[in-house]
């Protein structure tokens, strides 16, 4: 890597200040926001706890299976 001090790079830099910055973009407006993104937030929301409380459960089934074996 280079010395950040060098005459080199301190001209590009120094180029770089001097360009015009770019014209700014219009921003697009979303389609997914609003009351379907928080519904599917919710559903998503909804299946995470099943599915980890399902697992959670099953954990659990082993354990109580494996402490019947003693």
């Amino acid at each position: 890597m280079a010395d950040p001090t060098t005459p080199v790079q301190a001209a590009a830099v120094a180029a770089e200040a001097d360009a015009p910055a770019p014209a700014a973009k219009p921003v697009a407006k979303t389609i997914d926001a609003g009351k379907w993104a928080n519904r599917r937030v919710g559903i998503r929301l909804v299946i995470y706890t099943a599915g980890i409380h399902a697992f959670a459960g099953f954990i659990m089934l082993l354990f109580e299976l494996g402490n019947r074996n003693k």
